[in-house]
């Protein structure tokens, strides 16, 4: 646990650091506090799981960017997604690094409900599907070669032979995901599907949560630090997960990741920073402190073309924060990526933490999980493409993060190109390639979009 604090060391020469420090942070506030005003609560707590991309709270706290906006930060890690959303709802954390389907399933319904917004992005791309070095075996056979090293990306067909032999075996052939609404959940059936394997459907209608009706696949939930330890006890023949644990398979010697989520949507949203919207409404003023800090500190991390990165890793790597040798986190976060052992390949925008427009809550960005929510079953009735907007609308408050923003700007601590045109809607999010199975994604017309896949619900589909 870490608390920003004002005074960390005694003596006269710290004293008058100390001194230093407070009337810096005093002067360096007391142009947004002339517009935002102080912080209604200023000692806060705030949760995370223990992943590369929770980066922005440690930077933030580390290059003082809370303490620059009156804040005295505890930042605290969390056993797995679902203790770190029941600690946000009832009030013990003020906000937490979030997956974003959790910020949309807890306000739809789903599971637990409450209604938790997002004004802040926290990265683009930043996660791989690995498997066991049995499973990669089978798959190589049938994967091109090109000056002897497989052709990317990989796609799941290769996988069919594999999970073939386990049926022929009267087994199931089983994958990790790290939440029910995780982004990884959703990239990984993508892929899957996208490659002919069914990763089966949830009925949470009919009491039904597993998501393994009609599976060939089938995925079940496993905490992000545990994925290589159940691979390698063979719980699991592969899972999808955020670093460092694909790059961590790797230098165990137990497994290869055989595509990143870059591969599969280039430039994908990836978790957000949550609140409550009572906490929110409670807090107005802490909350454009709380963005402004971490909007900063993605900055930091993406300035002058990553020339940071080296510096987050050693912050990172650190018990506290991520907890992993550096050399396995740097192999993502300075712009490369590892498949088999000694298969390095540059991959500069695996992390993305501020480029792109990264930390802007674009609504179809909500509109994509939504829709894969449904495509699966988690929203097991059709709904209209007005309630798949509105509901976008509600979670993700980009009208939060321009207040925030334009502060910054008029503060002199970021200039206007930085951001997004605020005088335009910023409905879609900009920067994206195309989706690895070649589907348009049209976030205005989500139904349409949903009823496009060859395995999916579609239309008045239940499960």
């Amino acid at each position: 646990m870490l608390k920003t604090p004002l005074n960390i060391v005694t003596g006269p020469i710290h004293q008058l650091a100390s001194l230093a420090a407070a009337i810096s942070l005093m002067a360096s506030v007391g142009t947004a506090r002339a517009e935002i005003g102080p912080p209604e609560k200023p000692d806060l707590k705030l949760g995370f799981i223990k992943l590369t991309d929770m980066a922005p709270l440690a930077i933030a706290w580390e290059q003082g960017f809370f303490m620059d906006e009156g804040l005295f930060v505890e930042l605290e890690a969390q056993a797995n997604w679902k203790v770190l959303l029941n600690r946000v709802i009832t009030g013990e954390l003020d906000g937490a690094h979030m997956l974003a389907g959790q910020t949309l399933g807890a306000s739809i319904g789903y599971g637990t409900q409450a209604d938790i917004i997002t004004a802040f992005s926290m990265d683009l791309n930043g996660n791989g599907i690995t498997v066991s070095n049995e499973v990669w075996e089978t798959m190589r056979q049938h994967i091109p070669e090109h000056n002897g090293k497989p052709v990317h990306p990989i796609s799941a067909s290769t996988l069919k032979p594999a999970v073939e032999q386990s049926r022929a075996k009267g087994e199931r052939f089983r994958m990790g995901m790290v939440f029910p609404v995780s982004t990884h959940n959703y990239e990984l059936r993508y892929w899957l599907a996208a490659g002919g394997l069914n990763p089966g459907y949830y009925a949470p209608q009919n009491g039904d949560t597993s998501g393994t009706l009609s599976a060939d696949v089938h995925l079940s939930v496993t905490p992000p630090p545990q994925m290589p330890a159940t691979l390698e006890a063979g719980t699991i023949q592969g899972y999808c997960v955020g670093e460092p644990w694909n790059q961590q398979a790797v230098f165990k010697g137990i497994g290869v990741p055989v595509i990143t989520d870059y591969e599969i949507w280039p430039n994908n949203p990836e978790k957000v920073f949550g609140v409550s919207q009572v906490w929110a409404e409670e807090n107005p003023n802490t909350h454009l402190h709380l963005l402004r800090a971490l909007i900063r500190a993605a900055y930091w991390l993406d300035e002058n073309n990553n020339a940071n990165r080296e510096s987050a890793v050693e912050i990172l790597a650190r018990p506290s924060y991520v907890g992993a040798d550096a050399e396995v986190i740097a192999n993502s976060m300075t712009g490369t990526f590892e498949y088999e052992k000694g298969d390095v390949r540059n991959v500069p925008d695996f992390n993305v933490f501020f480029r792109h427009h990264a930390t802007y809550p674009y609504p179809s960005d909500a509109i994509w999980y939504l829709s894969q929510m449904r495509r699966w079953g988690q929203i097991p009735e059709a709904k209209s493409d007005d309630w798949y907007m509105k509901t976008a609308a509600q979670v993700y408050r980009g009208d939060i993060y321009a207040k925030a923003a334009k502060s910054l700007i008029d503060d002199g601590l970021m200039k206007a190109e930085d951001f997004p045109d605020f005088s335009q809607d910023n409905f879609s999010r900009p920067y994206q390639g195309e989706l690895i199975d070649g589907v348009a994604f049209t976030p205005r017309q989500p139904n349409a979009y949903i009823d496009s896949f060859d395995i999916g619900l579609k239309g008045t589909d239940t499960p």
